[in-house]
């Protein structure tokens, strides 16, 4: 009976930790880079508290910690004509496919504070 109780306290633990991995939305936006990050004033722990870690850590030329937060996304669309000849069906269609592509590059000072940033968006 006690392998029974523990073996459902067991399962039912799987199926809530299983349960909240869902996708997070991104707040890495434009609006939010401008209005959270400052100049001379906010840290690397600020920055991990609003965006989360970044895609890529290095070191740039001074050896100066640089941040680089990426964000990309592909919107596809497409439009069909569906023509019926007896038995046979044909179709015409076309589609198109626009990528987005957003960076936020930051550079840190030797306290760990924000020195510089970029952002860099790009449609294709």
């Amino acid at each position: 009976m006690k392998k029974l109780i523990y073996l459902l306290i067991i399962m039912s633990l799987t199926l809530v930790g299983c349960s909240n991995n869902k996708p997070q939305k991104s707040n890495l936006s434009y609006g939010m880079i401008k209005s959270k990050v400052r100049k001379g004033r906010t840290s690397q722990s600020d920055l991990l508290r609003i965006f989360g870690a970044p895609n890529l850590v290095t070191k740039n030329g001074n050896n100066n910690e640089v941040w680089s937060y990426n964000k990309m996304s592909v919107d596809k669309k497409s439009q069909g004509d569906k023509t019926w000849k007896l038995f046979v069906q044909e179709y015409g269609s076309t589609s198109s496919t626009t990528t987005s592509s957003f960076d936020f590059i930051v550079v840190f000072d030797d306290f760990d504070i924000v020195k510089d940033y970029s952002v860099i968006t790009s449609n294709y």
